[in-house]
């Protein structure tokens, strides 16, 4: 069974209260390290890390006068542990020592959630593109019948696909595990390195070897190309799958539930309505990635162009992204496959699909590439204009077998053994086992 849908547990990490948890986390940990190195008295922060506590609406009470989210929180803070421990908050710090940090944590803790996300979807992908390692259908190339693959090989390219993504998810996160406690433009003028390594540690993270008033954006920017680029391959195979619904060729259709409605107006429609909107979905991404990398120019140490954009993009990529990961799982999971229909749809190129197979069988007896070409070319028109004809030999093997200067080349054993589709799946094991399936 597919795990339950997981959308909550990542709104969690994005909520104002948990924004502001992470604060405080930042803040006593930032009083502890400076108690330990004999800045803050040890009675001070005993009253500290007691009382401190705060209040998202007395926070934003705050905000509507002092019209700053950091100097709310602090004084809410500062009202709850008393004097004169309360001395000791923010001591050294700027806002962005605190705001970026605790942005650093939440793009952590959503990139755990995400890295989850891909992991079950790549199990789910891996056990269909098992169940059809053997199941043959027709590739194509420029939506035209090319040669004959399996949708097992379809499912384990998938699989390897959001392989890379797992491996770029899994970068990105160790690239926005970054802190910084450095001050107003990075100095270190009023607390040690020292300090900011012990606090950052603390979190998981890692100090900034060196920054401004902020974590440069372009760490920022990796983050959000990685989960558009995540998002691009979600609508990859929501476009691949679509196509395979199409009424024409019907080789595989998204699961429809008793009781849905396919139109409001045609009661016989079943479309690919997860999909489309997965396809739409990751445009959403792409665009927040683009605000995401016009983030990056900043004015000399810092101005906050970034912060407005940041407030909603982050929040929303990563969102939207789990729920689209959590969504395909689910669409591959239940995707019905027909292969009686590929079979089907093999059989309408009329064996043509060997084409390159007798070609390069001919080379191997002499000919030229240009006079092989020539010959298997114009038995394959014979054999679309056979078919649309409608004579009993529209058949691609048939036309070679009845072109003399065919014979002389390739005996009609020689033929069968080559036109048959074992000689087209002879390396699928190999290929499987490339990919880890």
């Amino acid at each position: 069974m597919i795990q339950r849908y997981s959308l909550p547990a990542m709104r969690e990490v994005w909520t104002e209260q948990r924004k502001l948890e992470i604060w405080l986390q930042i803040e006593l940990l930032a009083s502890q390290v400076l108690s330990e190195n004999g800045i803050v008295p040890k009675k001070d922060y005993r009253q500290m890390r007691k009382n401190a506590a705060f209040d998202v609406t007395r926070c934003k009470e705050l905000e509507r006068t002092l019209n700053h989210d950091v100097v709310a929180f602090t004084t809410n803070v500062a009202e709850n542990i008393g004097a004169p421990a309360s001395r000791w908050l923010h001591f050294g710090l700027t806002s962005s020592d605190v705001i970026d940090t605790a942005f650093a944590v939440q793009m952590v803790q959503s990139a755990d959630i995400l890295i989850a996300d891909l992991k079950a979807l790549r199990k789910t992908i891996g056990a269909k593109a098992r169940k059809h390692k053997h199941t043959p259908m027709i590739g194509r190339s420029h939506g035209i019948h090319a040669e004959p693959t399996t949708f097992g090989m379809k499912m384990a390219l998938m699989y390897d696909e959001f392989g890379r993504a797992l491996r770029r998810l899994e970068s990105a996160r160790f690239s926005v595990a970054v802190g910084k406690l450095s001050g107003a433009v990075g100095t270190s003028a009023h607390l040690s390195p020292k300090i900011e390594t012990e606090v950052c540690r603390k979190l998981g993270l890692r100090a900034a070897p060196i920054a401004t008033q902020v974590i440069q954006r372009d760490i920022h920017a990796e983050f959000m190309t990685t989960l558009a680029l995540v998002g691009a391959s979600v609508e990859r195979w929501a476009t691949e799958f679509r196509h395979l619904q199409r009424t024409e060729v019907l080789e595989a259709e998204e699961f429809f539930s008793k009781g849905q409605k396919g139109s409001s107006a045609m009661p016989h429609k079943r479309n690919p309505i997860t999909g489309e909107r997965l396809t739409g979905l990751a445009r959403v991404l792409r665009g927040n990635a683009l605000a995401a990398m016009e983030n990056i120019a900043l004015w000399h140490e810092r101005d906050i162009s970034h912060s407005s954009v940041e407030r909603v993009i982050f929040p929303d990529s990563c969102t939207l992204l789990d729920y689209m990961l959590v969504t395909l799982n689910k669409l591959v999971d239940g995707l019905i496959v027909y292969p009686e229909n590929m079979e089907r749809n093999l059989e309408l190129s009329l064996g043509m699909w060997n084409s390159q197979t007798v070609l390069l069988a001919l080379i191997r007896k002499g000919l030229t590439r240009e006079q092989s070409y020539e010959l298997v070319q114009r038995n394959a028109m014979k054999t679309w204009e056979s078919k649309h004809a409608g004579t009993t030999d529209a058949d691609f093997k048939k036309q070679l077998l009845q072109d003399p200067d065919v014979a002389k080349h390739l005996s009609k054993a020689e033929l069968d053994k080559l036109c048959n589709l074992k000689f087209h799946f002879a390396q699928i094991n190999s290929r499987f086992k490339k990919v880890g399936l």
